[in-house]
């Protein structure tokens, strides 16, 4: 099979396609024959050097996919050749994301919305599963209350506007002036420019934050929680917990897993019309580093995804 891996750690051009042995579904697994792939900032983070957990000789990077279920190792008993799925295989283990097949358990995988096609349906599963595990499982979001969700224009912050917004929360994001009126469409209440106001200042009295830049932005957060918020960092909360302790606020850290119940709950939101990813740009397996580069500038909204033939 064609694959996308990893000849050493660098910049894009590190990235080479190369013919792999295709893997056999073990216990309990499926092999998915692979339509797209969608493109994630820990992928260049990993590239650049972060290598994870379980690398092989052979590094080969991606964890979003979408596709057709071409065989079923002993065990399986939800899905039959033919069924087409989506998910986030083996995260954050290496999963190969970038190739014709992928082989992982079943219960990482969900069976595609119907109402998106392949390379819609793989934008979703990485960012869409940070945005739910964080707001509704992490932070127990309900009904009516305010939630901050930082970088709403991103891969994870357009998925967190439309999936706190299907929650009943008044959403307020943060993003550029020239991105106001896309997510004002994706259901966002109100919205600050990052650019000319300072967020602390123009924002109060939320129940929820979700920060997916950290540092400093994540400590300010604190000042904008009523007591008993919760604030959810996606790089590390690093000393942020004990000044919220003293605030009266919570402050946590999470790093999405693989969940097929997430990943149902994301389906049928999707099916309902509810959650739409926004695709920015779409290439082709052999140019995944372009992708990269492209994904590294910082000005994408929404999703890069590669098509594989």
């Amino acid at each position: 099979m064609r694959a996308v891996v990893i000849s050493q750690w660098g910049g894009p051009e590190v990235l080479t396609e190369v013919e792999a042995d295709r893997p056999e579904p073990g216990l309990n697994e499926i092999l998915v024959r692979v339509r797209a792939a969608g493109v994630n900032p820990v992928d260049w983070k990993t590239r650049a050097g972060g290598a994870l957990i379980g690398w092989g000789e052979t590094p080969m990077v991606g964890w979003d996919v979408s596709g057709t279920v071409e065989a079923v190792g002993p065990g399986v008993t939800v899905y039959r050749p033919g069924d087409e799925v989506y998910g986030m295989p083996h995260f954050p283990r290496q999963a190969g994301g970038y190739a014709e097949y992928v082989a992982a358990p079943a219960r990482h995988f969900a069976r595609k919305p119907a109402a998106l096609d392949h390379v819609q349906a793989a934008a979703l599963p990485l960012a869409a599963l940070t945005a739910w595990q964080a707001l509704v499982e992490g932070a127990g979001l309900q009904p009516g209350e305010r939630v901050l969700v930082h970088a709403a224009a991103g891969g994870v912050g357009h998925l967190a506007v439309q999936i706190a917004k299907a929650r009943g929360a008044y959403v307020i994001g943060t993003a550029s002036a020239a991105k106001h009126g896309l997510l004002r469409g994706l259901g966002a209440d109100e919205l600050v420019d990052y650019r000319a106001q300072d967020f602390a200042e123009a924002v109060s009295e939320v129940d929820v934050v979700l920060d997916g830049l950290g540092g400093e932005v994540a400590r300010r957060s604190l000042e904008v929680l009523k007591p008993g918020g919760r604030l959810v960092s996606l790089p590390g909360p690093g000393d942020v917990p004990a000044e919220a302790a003293e605030r009266g606020v919570h402050a946590s850290w999470m790093l999405v897993e693989p969940d097929r119940k997430g990943l149902e709950e994301i389906a049928a939101l999707a099916d309902r019309g509810l959650l739409k990813p926004l695709v920015d740009t779409v290439l082709p397996l052999e140019q995944a580093a372009r992708a990269h580069e492209i994904g590294e500038q910082g000005r994408t909204t929404g999703k890069i995804v590669l098509t594989v033939a």
